[in-house]
């Protein structure tokens, strides 16, 4: 997949990142992006586990038009 030559520019371009960030730097964003793809993947489960029940979809939909009606009065 790699050769000798893309494998030297990988090892540098990790180092330049090193050097401007330096390491408890980087750490943080490593666990900041981790933190980041949790909860995207967390949503993305609840919006498919609400696709899958469309009772529950329209059953929050119609008491949030409930609660609509219910203001205009």
């Amino acid at each position: 997949m790699f050769g000798a030559r893309e494998l030297v520019v990988v090892i540098i371009v990790l180092l330049i990142v090193l050097l401007i960030f330096g390491p408890k730097r980087i750490k943080n964003l490593g666990a900041e992006l981790g933190n980041a793809i949790k909860g995207f993947r967390n949503a993305v489960r609840e919006k498919n586990a609400g696709d899958d029940n469309p009772e529950a979809v329209t059953h929050e939909a119609a008491q949030s038009s409930a609660k609509a009606e219910h203001k205009h009065v």
